[in-house]
């Protein structure tokens, strides 16, 4: 899984080294990179961000299931 490459600098980019290619992410994407990287699971990771950004859990799962689209989308994740 490419994600797992990924390395994340202090001004939220993300680098894939064997692409070669960059994102600028903002904090919560660059959490869910974090946690996909913890091999916690789509579910725990939406649990975690609604405590940890004190959002409702729906609002959590909409910006998960996006956030995972798009990085389906640039074949980063296999799920």
């Amino acid at each position: 899984m490419l994600i797992k490459e990924m390395v994340i600098d202090e001004n939220n980019v993300g680098f894939i080294p064997s692409l070669g290619i960059s994102f600028e992410m903002n904090d919560t994407a660059k959490r869910i990179v974090e946690l996909i990287k913890e091999d916690k699971t789509k579910e725990e990771i939406i649990n975690i961000l609604s405590q940890e950004f004190e959002v409702d859990w729906k609002e959590a799962y909409i910006d998960v299931e996006d956030f995972f689209i798009k990085l389906k989308v640039y074949g980063l994740i296999q799920w």
